[in-house]
């Protein structure tokens, strides 16, 4: 009989010991299970916020490269911006959209101009001066300004001769030197040069824009004298003698 009981005993122990194994694998199976998925999902999240934190790095990156290179254009192409300012200011001159004032000059005739100023709200924008002196030669200059600096100057010389003809109907050459010229803080960036002829005799009417024209290097120090001397007499409204 005690036989009997030990080995139920033992029997019942060894079932006990069984499940219990059972119930731990389990377990041990289901915490494999928890800690499987919480790393799948932090990996999940990590690389979710690493790609979000690559794509707004590289949207910085895109933005600063274009206002980098907005810039770089900006400073590489001057002259663009000029145009892109005289062209603005020359629809306003051919509009009429700017207030003007004037006077002329006659220094004992040697030389003799107008000086008109071409405003804005008070601000000058453009200054266009016609002088003639020795009674062959006469030219113009006009000064487009930004800031109180001329940026472009377009001058126009004119020279004038008799050329041929006859004592009834002489032939009179007009030369002609048209110059452009950039500027930037006062310095010039680029001259352009172009010259031509027209005569009072000619049956084909020259025109201008059709002839090319050469970069050549320039001195403004005069101009800017005269730019100078013109801004100082803005005031003005009634002919003086000399400037």
């Amino acid at each position: 009989m005690k036989t009997a009981n030990k080995k139920l005993r033992l029997s019942i122990e060894s079932i006990f010991c069984d499940i219990s194994c059972i119930f731990i694998h389990h377990q041990t199976i289901d915490l494999m299970k928890v800690l499987f998925l919480t790393a799948s999902l932090f990996l999940l999240f990590s690389c979710k916020n690493d790609k979000a934190v690559h794509k707004e790095s590289a949207s910085m990156e895109s933005s600063a490269a274009k206002k980098d290179s907005a810039q770089i254009s900006t400073a590489e192409d001057p002259i663009d911006q000029i145009k892109k300012e005289y062209a603005a200011l020359q629809a306003q001159l051919e509009a009429k959209k700017l207030s003007q004032s004037k006077f002329t000059y006659d220094c004992n005739d040697e030389p003799s101009g107008e000086v008109i100023f071409y405003s804005d709200k008070n601000e000058i924008k453009v200054i266009e001066h016609f002088y003639a002196e020795h009674s062959h030669f006469s030219g113009s200059e006009k000064y487009f300004i930004k800031d109180g600096k001329p940026f472009f100057i377009f001058r126009q010389e004119t020279v004038w001769n008799f050329d041929g003809g006859t004592p009834e109907k002489p032939v009179t050459k007009d030369d002609i030197t048209e110059t452009r010229i950039y500027l930037q803080n006062d310095k010039p960036l680029k001259c352009l040069e172009k010259k031509y002829s027209i005569k009072s005799d000619q049956k084909e009417k020259t025109a201008p824009d059709n002839i090319p024209s050469k970069e050549i290097q320039c001195d403004t120090n005069e101009l800017h004298k005269t730019y100078q001397l013109l801004l100082k007499h803005k005031d003005q409204k009634e002919p003086i003698k000399c400037l």
